[in-house]
């Protein structure tokens, strides 16, 4: 189930492919761009209102019971920034591959990733073939 982020980053219009139009040209570039800062802007307005929320609720129960629930829910939300973080990395690279003319393409095989995967999951790096693919060797290696 997505969360209200994602719900959120998905409130672009969908890019519109113009006939002859070359794969990720300025405009299809630009289009991506738009998408990965929203989305980095929506992780680091979650950050800002965690910090706040943590300090607005932080407080010294003198029942153990209660303190552990806050410290426990303090440790969800700690991971749950600690995971975007890692997004908002991951998304910085994303834009210096934008930037490189180096998006868009698989980093396996060579081929373009397409327009839709990459609406859907602006940072993936595989087509979805070789993700597959991927996904498959390592179910095999995990069992």
């Amino acid at each position: 189930m997505p969360t209200k982020t994602q719900d959120k980053i998905r409130a672009f219009e969908p890019y519109v492919e113009t006939k002859g139009e070359e794969y990720m040209g300025d405009k299809m570039r630009a289009h991506f761009t738009a998408i990965l800062n929203g989305w980095k802007k929506q992780l680091m307005e979650e950050v800002d209102r965690t910090v706040h929320h943590m300090q607005d609720e932080a407080a010294n129960f003198p029942d153990p019971a209660d303190r552990a629930s806050q410290e426990e829910e303090f440790s969800l939300e700690l991971r749950t920034r600690d995971r975007e973080r890692k997004l908002i990395k991951k998304i910085d690279e994303t834009l210096q591959l934008i930037e490189d003319n180096d998006y868009g393409w698989c980093d396996s095989c060579g081929v373009e990733i397409g327009i839709r995967r990459l609406e859907a999951r602006p940072t993936a790096t595989l087509c979805i073939d070789c993700k597959t693919l991927a996904e498959i060797k390592e179910k095999q290696l995990g069992s």
